[in-house]
């Protein structure tokens, strides 16, 4: 399908997209895109900005269509959104919902209370957004804690589904045999190169709501194909002393999520009524002491690696605050110029071309660390 077949009625021409919006800070670099956070000029709304030049689209336009595809059908208070679409002679301007309340692990090392129940309510939000894909034939694929991001810093924040690189529109019929994910959180099915559907997703929200748990990872070896064999044989253990507190209920729940046949694998329908999530049987029980010690040892290390430093977008976010708060909207503070390097989804980082040289780099100001390359904020390593 060329980008132009649906001409008009999903794009909007603009000759100069600086026209309509002020780029403020370049947020990452992906393969052949990059996102800048901007200000819309008419209502100061900050989005961010993924241009994507089109002489990169040349031999990739059906991943970006596919990814353009998904976004476009999709509108959930869980899941970022895509606000716009602008098209110039050398660009495709995606306009991003901005997500700025960091990543999931981040927030509950931060907690000084963290319950069996809290991390519930975190799976019911996950469980709803993804049964809404299902519904409309999307399957993610990809789902993981990296793309679990919050809305916002308030403490009563949402948590938001990100990053549709992967997606896939199931058609009629259609049946996904790509083998695609991240090592780690991808189903027993994918790995054995089956053909899969939407049970993928549902094996993951288990391997999530197990580290929410416990912090640390049902499955784990150096070795990728060791790692593989014990997903493939779905060999996985509560182990004590980390599990002794959590409820036999919560177990139960992951059981039923991680099991290995995904025709007897819970749907998100039936992960719903689960008494775990629908109930009153996830316990109030202060795991916060374990559980962050855990996450920090099993994904501090690799989270360093990344091009993105979580607890500094935190530290961004504040500043900003303190400083719209004293100057009024739309400004910001002179000790911070950007907004923070804020979360949209979209493509891996890959290698750092002169993929928007002519879009973005005008006015944006030079990246001095790596916490300003803030976009889709993991390097995964794709089965």
């Amino acid at each position: 399908m060329p980008l132009e077949e649906d001409g008009p009625s999903w794009k909007k021409r603009a000759e100069d997209i600086r026209d309509i919006y002020e780029f403020r800070e370049v947020l990452g670099t992906g393969a052949f895109s990059e996102v800048v956070l901007a200000e819309e000029k008419k209502t100061q709304k900050l989005v961010a900005i993924k241009c994507i030049p089109k002489k990169a689209l040349e031999g990739k336009e059906t991943s970006i269509e596919n990814e353009i595809a998904v976004l476009r059908k999709i509108k959930h208070a869980n899941i970022v959104s895509l606000e716009d679409i602008y098209e110039s002679r050398s660009h495709l301007y995606l306009i991003m919902q901005l997500v700025s309340g960091g990543e999931l692990f981040d927030r509950i090392v931060e907690k000084g209370f963290y319950t069996e129940k809290d991390a519930s309510q975190l799976i019911k939000q996950i469980l709803d957004a993804v049964k809404y894909l299902h519904d409309m034939g999307i399957v993610h694929r990809d789902l993981k804690p990296e793309n679990l991001l919050y809305y916002s810093l308030d403490e009563d924040s949402t948590i938001m589904i990100s990053d549709f690189g992967l997606s896939k529109i199931e058609g009629s019929g259609s049946v996904m045999s790509t083998a695609c994910g991240t090592p780690g959180y991808v189903a027993p099915e994918v790995l054995a190169q089956k053909p899969y559907s939407k049970a993928v997703d549902c094996w993951s929200i288990g391997v999530i709501a197990y580290i929410l748990l416990c912090g640390y990872p049902p499955f784990y070896d150096e070795n990728d194909a060791k790692l593989f064999e014990q997903i493939l044989k779905a060999e996985y253990e509560f182990d004590s002393p980390y599990w002794d507190d959590i409820s036999e209920s919560a177990k139960d729940f992951i059981q039923h999520l991680m099991e290995k046949d995904p025709n007897k694998r819970y749907t998100c329908d039936q992960a719903l009524q689960h008494p775990w999530i629908a109930g009153d049987t996830a316990l109030d029980k202060n795991i916060h002491e374990s559980v962050s010690e855990q996450m920090k040892k099993n994904f501090a290390k690799s989270k360093w690696k990344q091009a993105f430093n979580a607890t500094a977008v935190v530290r961004h976010m504040r500043k900003l605050q303190l400083g719209t708060s004293q100057e009024g909207p739309g400004q910001t503070t002179p000790t911070s110029p950007c907004h923070g390097p804020l979360l949209v989804p979209g493509d891996n980082h890959g290698s750092h071309k002169d993929s928007c040289q002519d879009c973005c780099s005008r006015k944006s100001p030079e990246k001095t660390n790596n916490s300003l390359a803030a976009y889709c904020c993991h390097h995964s390593n794709r089965v």
